[in-house]
């Protein structure tokens, strides 16, 4: 691919760099032998080609008996999402054996090969480079993580990730096959979408490996047990009740993964519910502060004020405009 076709923004490099600075500083140079495609089989891109392609594993594999040589891609990011099978990846000059649910992430420029099990399920997502380098322009180096190395992310530990990242590559297909006003930003942002959602998954995933699974899926069951709890305001001896371990060992993980303690992650969760509502409903504040389990209004006031600086009525008349909120809170 000539890397000058399919400019879809202004080469701004300053934001080139908060990606690309993440990225290794040297990238082994494929093989004469290694082909260099657009997509596996297409020499260049067509003129006007799109920023974001999707499509799925068998579109392009049952073509090839389910085998795609090792090949390259200049100037394009590709994630793979595989939901049911198997597949054999040749990454770099490693062999990586993976079963579905799972994400492989491949930056440019890196070789790589796959041989899929027959029937094989899931999709293709290429991105062109400069879509992501766009987005660093806003938010940093927010997707660095995912390319800064090869990734195999697996997809069935955080509950609704396969559900929600499905969804979102459905659209993307039905968005593909049927274009509409706005259908290259439509596309972006469902890819970036779906992106920020292996981010996440990844950075949970660091976090599990750092504090040990065990550990992790213990905070991950408070954290569930807190979102259905918030509102009946369980103190911190029956949240470790229901999880069978003692008050002093949920507090010391809380704190040691999320720097919190326990009390203060869940007064937090009932605090956000309570800005959420003075934000949207038009219910008095008595009325949301009886919904929130409090007893004394006037106490959830003295609370509120104490949490972020200001009263929930000023909370609430405070002119929403860019940055109003966030400075609101700098009090936490």
């Amino acid at each position: 691919m000539d890397e000058s076709e399919n400019v879809l923004y202004y080469f701004d490099t300053d934001s080139i760099r908060c990606l690309s600075a993440a990225m290794p500083s040297k990238l082994a140079r494929p093989s004469r032998d290694i082909p260099s495609f657009a997509l596996y089989g297409e020499q260049t891109r067509p003129d006007g080609a799109e920023g974001v392609h999707i499509e799925l594993i068998e579109t392009r594999s049952g073509l090839y008996d389910w085998h795609i040589d090792t090949h390259v891609h200049h100037g394009l990011f590709q994630v793979l999402f595989l939901f049911n099978g198997q597949v054999s990846a040749s990454i770099g000059d490693e062999l990586w054996e993976r079963q579905g649910p799972v994400a492989i992430t491949i930056h440019p420029s890196l070789a790589h090969g796959f041989r899929f099990s027959k029937k094989t399920q899931g999709y293709v997502l290429t991105v062109d480079q400069q879509v992501l380098f766009a987005s660093s322009r806003e938010h940093g180096d927010l997707f660095a993580p995912l390319f800064v190395a090869p990734l195999a992310i697996e997809l069935g530990a955080a509950a609704g990730l396969r559900a929600r990242l499905e969804a979102l590559l459905d659209q993307l297909l039905a968005e593909a096959a049927w274009p509409q006003r706005g259908h290259e930003l439509m596309l972006e942002w469902l890819a970036r979408a779906a992106l920020l959602l292996l981010v996440r998954a990844q950075a949970e995933h660091s976090l599990a490996d750092q504090s040990g699974r065990g550990d992790f899926a213990l905070y991950t069951r408070f954290r569930a047990a807190v979102e259905q709890r918030y509102k009946e305001q369980w103190q911190v001896g029956r949240y470790a009740g229901q999880l069978s371990v003692t008050p002093t060992r949920l507090n010391r993980l809380c704190l040691r993964i999320a720097g919190s303690s326990a009390f203060e992650i869940a007064q937090e969760r009932l605090l956000l519910e309570a800005c959420r509502q003075l934000t949207y409903l038009p219910a008095g504040i008595a009325t949301i502060a009886y919904e929130l389990g409090f007893q004394d209004p006037a106490y959830f006031s003295r609370l509120f004020k104490k949490r972020y600086g200001i009263s929930p009525s000023e909370y609430r008349a405070a002119p929403q405009q860019p940055g109003t909120r966030e400075v609101t809170r700098e009090a936490r």
